[in-house]
């Protein structure tokens, strides 16, 4: 008989579960809901020792309370935390772990990262020894719950049970970092990712094609996934499917994500359109893509500033100023006269917003300080996850920047990217863009978690009457420009280019 040993989230303990609990056991299984220490009454009562080694024995209790044959430990959010930290100790009795809408953290992480206020966590990472009051961080009140993950599917009435059961979270869980050795490792895993929360399997498998490390493991055949349509408490929104789902998981059942042996990557594939070579400067990370007859000019030249997405990883080769679709718009621009402007930002991690939002404004005072340049004419074209990158420039458009592009871009932070700041919002942004041409690009393929911020941001745009041209690609892709070779798509570049060159006086 298999035994489910069910872990919460941050500010919730084994009540949570109940429905879940509920079915399983109908199913023959046998379900076991974890309140960890602090997280219930005063038969978990904490203290300021309290810490993530505490929750991790709470679960080796557990584990070595129970005679079945096979354990399967489920850990939500920071559930998963203490699962992994158990399973590390145990893993001769663990079959699978299962991450409902959780991450995938490593040896010396901290769960901290999940505390979606950037002035928390910076105040808890550098306290010094907590005083009487100061060992528990609250919970949040009802009206910001969102911020901790997608309330989707969640009624008013279900979501204000959830708001009055939550209990605070000891710091020590927080911020002592999960120590492991390789044991957990080698043990089979489940992904259950819940797509209105900003997961999905297509995000996972564009993760492991952009050749990202840290996502290689995702390929063994000991991995797999399942999607929910639904936000980030599917045990509250959605019981029976998560009950289902927990007992396919530990059947073995679920998606794989198979490794692409001697496949190009997606974004290494050939730009859509035959782009003549032109001339390249490179200065530190940017790249300058000119036209033929620069040094011929009277007069100096308008700019495209083309910005990536990501995260990419430091290690992925080539970076992305190589990548053919950035070096394909950086000649195409440059064959119409116009300087086209590749850069590599430090965007490695959703912590690293704002280090790449300082990277894009360094690469345009250079752009604009070259004498080659008219720095009173220069355009911002985004891309996926870069889209981000444009909501400084949408809150204060400098008179000089002529005009803002994005291409199937990522417009308002995932709900599971807690590490964004709060300032890169275009979907906020833009109700102070005034009159600055906007050129959106979107495809008809779109990913459901990227495209609902796309429609957040057009109804604030309406809202605010901004000036936005949108573009649509026919059976687009998300990434388009080396995955769909067609008529339309080509098109749909053309498009885009002309309009920004309009916006530019070209």
């Amino acid at each position: 008989m298999t035994a489910f040993i069910l872990v919460a989230g941050a500010h919730t303990g084994g009540w949570i579960w109940q429905a879940v609990t509920a079915r399983l056991r109908e199913s023959g299984a046998q379900a076991y809901p974890v309140t960890l220490t602090g997280m219930g009454d005063h038969r978990h009562a904490a203290g300021p020792d309290t810490d993530l080694e505490t929750h991790i024995h709470d679960l080796l209790r557990a584990i070595d309370r129970t005679d079945a044959a096979e354990v399967v430990l489920v850990g939500h959010c920071y559930g998963i935390y203490p699962v992994l930290g158990a399973a590390d100790r145990r893993p001769e009795r663990i079959a699978r772990i299962v991450h409902l809408d959780a991450g995938m953290p490593q040896h010396g992480d901290q769960a901290l990262t999940l505390v979606p206020d950037q002035a928390v966590r910076d105040r808890l990472l550098h306290r010094a020894e907590p005083a009487d009051d100061d060992w528990r961080i609250p919970p949040p009140p009802l009206e910001e719950w969102q911020r901790w993950g997608s309330v989707a599917g969640l009624s008013p009435a279900v979501l204000a049970r959830l708001a009055a059961n939550a209990v605070p979270q000891p710091v020590g869980t927080l911020t002592q970092p999960l120590r492991l050795s390789k044991a957990v490792s080698e043990l089979p895993k489940t992904g259950v990712l819940c797509t209105a929360n900003g997961s999905s399997i297509a995000m996972v498998e564009a993760l492991v094609g952009m050749g990202d490390p840290r996502f290689q493991v995702l390929t063994d055949p000991r991995v797999s996934f399942f999607e929910l349509g639904t936000g980030h408490w599917p045990m509250l929104s959605c019981p029976d499917e998560v009950a289902e789902t927990l007992v396919r998981a530990a059947e073995g059942e679920g998606h794989r994500v198979a490794a692409k042996v001697n496949e190009q990557p997606a974004h290494l594939r050939p730009f859509l359109m035959d782009v003549p070579e032109r001339p390249r400067e490179r200065v530190g990370r940017v790249d300058l893509h000119l036209p033929d007859d620069l040094a011929e000019a009277d007069r100096p030249r308008p700019a495209v500033v083309f910005v990536h997405g990501g995260p990419v990883h430091p290690d992925v080769r080539p970076t992305p100023r190589d990548w053919p679709g950035f070096i394909g718009y950086g000649r195409y621009v440059a064959g119409m006269g116009t300087v086209g402007v590749t850069l590599d930002h430090r965007l490695h991690d959703l912590a690293d917003f704002a280090r790449a939002a300082e990277d894009v404004a360094d690469a345009i005072d250079l752009v604009r300080a070259d004498p080659r340049v008219d720095g009173d004419r220069v355009a911002l074209w985004c891309f996926s996850g870069g889209g981000l990158l444009s909501a400084d420039w949408l809150a204060a458009p400098p008179p000089w920047l002529r005009c803002v592009a994005v291409s199937y871009p990522i417009l308002a932070p995932m709900p599971n990217w807690g590490l964004v700041d709060s300032r890169f919002r275009p979907a906020d942004a833009v109700r102070t863009a005034g009159r600055l041409p906007i050129v959106l690009t979107r495809v008809e393929l779109e990913r459901a978690e990227i495209a609902v911020t796309v429609e957040e941001f057009l109804a604030a745009a309406e809202k605010y009457d901004t000036d936005v041209e949108v573009i649509d690609v026919p059976l687009g892709h998300h990434g388009f420009e080396t995955l769909d070779h067609t008529d339309r798509a080509r098109e749909a570049v053309e498009r885009a280019v002309r309009s920004v060159l309009r916006h530019l006086g070209r």
